[in-house]
């Protein structure tokens, strides 16, 4: 039998390779990633405890490797093709997202890792949506859309024979992955030629810009990919000075000194050419994102954060910005380590130990996204006038069946990580 290499493996090679065609495609994306590098290593020098806690967790050698990025299918069998192509990548789908609520004809998955260690080696991620075709309001048009999507094939052959190869055999050896990537690259590379002509992209832009960003080509090509700083509002700031003109505002909470979930940034979709059949024409949808991760919250304290979300003004005060009272009050996850420190009284409760220095608690980092974060950054790029409303759309159970498996639950991969950390001190 052939040796296979890992999923790790072949999706650190994916991720880069991502990496390396969008900073091809979009220059202002390499700019971006160098600002947030050179960002990074100055907080990093000046927080020296921020730097042990990353070395702890894993996370100091995966920060310049960190990428998510953002996809947008049109039909159930391109998301079920995603989701096997992932899948050989040790990449699942995690949490749905709803983003009709706020305007965005689609709902989400994050497709990732799950296995803290994997997530450690590389924790490349794919927001995936899904058009609702069924928001559409115009028959015709809806009807429209759905014929163009069916004609079309989102992979290559050769990577749908390796796909098909993968799961027959069980994995694939280091040549097949290599084909595999390239292959697998393809379908997200962008194609400047419409498979539309000009007066149907305008009939699908006159319903959302996001419907004919995805129906008007070939394939869902990739619309941002994020690095990950650790000082959004530094990178915000210094953004313009590279060149480089961010949205207005930053998605998320506000800033903190114990930062919880996500922060999100961009720069302003580009204007690009398009050809429709001979006509030349404009397409504005890929931009470049940056995102500032802190503590995943629990049940209780993701409760709290979407009440205080929902009050808007001062309301976010509420929620303590201290690591040992957001760990005391149950509203973070934390992973816990023996600190070295000797001593340790017999049957001391775990808040005893933290307290008296003998266990570490560090905050378990959020690596998941926030729909309203997302549907911000979306609509900050497609601009105001693309606004909708789409009442009572949520429907998760359809999505799953879509999918053809349930979504896992986020907080309980946080709560096996946490449970994992305790029950390795042997208390």
């Amino acid at each position: 039998m052939a040796d296979f290499v890992e999923p790790d493996w072949i999706r650190a090679g994916f991720a880069q390779a991502m990496s390396d065609m969008y900073r091809a495609e979009v220059p202002q994306y390499g700019t971006l990633v160098a600002l947030v590098e050179r960002i990074n290593a100055d907080v990093l020098a000046r927080d020296p405890d921020l730097a042990a806690a990353l070395e702890r967790a894993g996370g100091l050698d995966r920060l310049s490797g960190e990428r998510h990025g953002a996809i947008r299918v049109g039909t159930a069998a391109e998301l079920q093709l995603c989701a096997r192509a992932f899948a050989i990548m040790g990449m699942e789908p995690v949490g749905y997202y709803d983003l009709a609520p706020a305007g965005v004809p689609v709902h989400s998955t994050a497709f990732r890792p799950v296995d803290p260690a994997s997530l450690a080696r590389n924790p490349f991620r794919l927001f995936t949506s899904l058009l609702r075709l069924e928001l559409i309001a115009d028959g015709a048009l809806r009807a429209d859309a759905a014929t163009i999507l069916a004609r079309r094939q989102i992979v290559t052959p050769w990577a749908l024979a390796l796909i098909e190869q993968a799961e027959r055999d069980g994995g694939l050896p280091e040549a097949d992955a290599n084909r595999f990537v390239t292959e697998l690259l393809e379908t997200f590379r962008w194609q400047r030629h419409a498979t539309v002509d000009a007066e149907t992209y305008a009939a699908l832009l006159a319903s959302h810009r996001l419907v004919a960003d995805v129906v008007s080509f070939r394939g869902p090509h990739i619309n941002h990919l994020t690095p990950r700083t650790l000082d959004i509002d530094a990178a915000q700031g210094a953004m313009p000075g590279a060149g480089i003109v961010p949205k207005e505002s930053i998605e998320g909470p506000p800033r903190r000194a114990c930062p919880v979930l996500l922060r999100q940034t961009s720069f302003k979709a580009l204007d690009e050419p398009i050809d429709f059949g001979g006509v030349p024409g404009r397409h504005l949808a890929r931009f470049g994102e940056i995102e500032q991760r802190g503590v995943a919250l629990t049940p209780k304290g993701r409760a709290l954060y979407d009440t205080l979300l929902a009050r808007g003004g001062d309301a976010f005060a509420e929620l303590p910005d201290d690591w040992d009272a957001l760990r005391r009050e149950g509203l973070a996850y934390f992973a816990y380590s023996a600190s070295g420190k000797l001593g340790a009284p017999a049957g001391a409760s775990l808040d005893a130990l933290v307290a008296g220095g003998y266990v570490v608690a560090d905050p378990i980092v959020y690596e998941d996204f926030l729909p309203v974060s997302a549907a911000g950054i979306f609509q900050s790029n497609l601009g105001e006038a693309t606004r909708a409303h789409y009442a009572g759309a949520s429907n998760k159970a359809a999505f799953e069946a879509t999918l053809g498996r349930p979504v896992i639950d986020e907080f309980a991969l946080y709560q096996a990580q946490q449970d994992a950390s305790i029950a390795a001190l042997a208390l």
